[in-house]
C-alpha cells in the first residue's frame, strides 16, 4: 500500500512563494509518475503539474507555468511543489497524487489515472 502525506501548506500573500511536500511510503516511489493536483472552493480538482518516474519529464497547467516547479527525490521519496509569484487564485488545497508509471514518458493530467492520493494541503494566498 503507498501511502502520500503532504505538508508545507498556509497563508502566504500575494507574490510570494511557497514549498510544499509529498513524503511517499513503499519502496517503490521511483517507478511511480507523480503529480500535483489542486481544489478551490466550488471549484472540480485541476491539474497543476506532474513528473515521471524519473524525473526527467514534467508537465504543467498553463495558468502555473513559469511560476512552479515540480522536483522529487527518489532516494527520500519526496516529492515537491515549490510555487513563487503567488496569486490569490492559486488559493486551493493541493493534493499530491501517485501512478505506477515506470518508464513511462509521458505525465497524465487526469485524476482518474492516479491510484494513490494524499489527504491535501491547503494554501491561502492573500491579495
Amino acid at each position: 500500500q503507498v501511502q502520500l502525506v503532504e505538508s508545507g501548506g498556509g497563508l502566504v500573500q500575494a507574490g510570494g512563494s511557497l514549498r510544499i511536500s509529498c513524503a511517499v511510503s513503499g519502496r517503490t516511489f521511483s517507478t511511480y509518475a507523480m503529480g500535483w493536483f489542486r481544489q478551490a472552493p466550488g471549484k472540480s480538482r485541476e491539474f497543476v503539474g506532474g513528473t515521471t518516474w524519473s524525473g526527467t519529464n514534467t508537465n504543467y497547467a498553463d495558468s502555473v507555468k513559469g511560476r512552479f516547479t515540480i522536483s522529487r527525490d527518489n532516494a527520500k521519496n519526496t516529492l515537491a511543489l515549490q510555487m513563487n509569484s503567488l496569486k490569490p487564485e492559486d488559493t486551493a488545497v493541493y493534493y499530491c497524487a501517485a501512478r505506477p508509471g515506470l518508464y513511462i514518458r509521458f505525465v497524465s493530467e487526469r485524476e482518474d489515472e492516479y491510484d494513490y492520493w494524499g489527504q491535501g494541503t491547503q494554501v491561502t494566498v492573500s491579495s
